[in-house]
């Protein structure tokens, strides 16, 4: 593994670990200024979801998540990265107090500045997903209809997530699919050079 490599995996790992613990400060200098994060329940800037992940973390919201395997292309000044993960989050859905639980990649389109490795975009990639109650005697009957309307990688989170009170994007990347081929593809053009600000930016936008 190469300097860059491992100095990229160690700020893939960072972001778990601080954004977990709480550690905002700390975790805020794993992204650049123009950074992006895309997920289930939040689009937009870093800095926005810096700010709405400590409001929730002090409200009691907890969403964990464990690393596996990284694989990292490197062009120059530029990365993409994908890292094996689980997120982990506990909800109460129809009276019931659930774990949801949801494998899958972080995707993550990184850039060296004046020395410095961050994140440009992290868009996470779902896989397969699954709820339970927390007490295994509790019964809990799902909305078939309403599970039906999210995609098959993460509909038990995105059920859960909305269960609280979340709006939840409905065409986030899949193990397979139109979604997770643009992906590719735009990880692709990044490593290639092109300038991404416009697409982030039109991306951060949409809701």
């Amino acid at each position: 593994m190469s300097d860059d490599e491992q100095v990229i995996r160690a700020l893939v790992e960072n972001w778990v670990v601080w954004r977990d613990a709480g550690d905002w400060d700390r975790f805020a200098t794993v992204w650049h200024d123009d950074g992006v994060m895309m997920a289930t329940w939040f689009q937009g800037p870093a800095g926005e979801f810096i700010r709405v992940s400590r409001d929730g973390f002090e409200r009691g919201v907890r969403i964990l998540h464990f690393l596996g395997g990284t694989s990292i292309d490197l062009a120059g000044d530029r990365a993409v990265a994908q890292t094996k993960m689980t997120i982990a989050q506990r909800a109460t859905v129809h009276e019931v107090e659930c774990d949801v639980v949801c494998t899958g990649r972080f995707y993550d389109l990184l850039e060296r500045r004046d020395g410095r490795w961050g994140i440009v975009l992290r868009q996470p990639i779902y896989e397969r997903d699954r709820l339970d109650p927390v007490d295994p005697a509790a019964r809990l009957a799902l909305d078939p209809g309403a599970l039906a309307e999210f995609p098959d990688g993460y509909r038990h989170l995105a059920y859960a997530q909305t269960a609280i009170g979340y709006r939840v994007k409905r065409d986030m990347p899949g193990l397979t699919g139109p979604e997770v081929t643009a992906l590719y593809a735009r990880g692709a053009r990044w490593l290639a050079g092109e300038n991404d600000r416009r697409q982030r930016d039109a991306l951060a936008s949409r809701e």
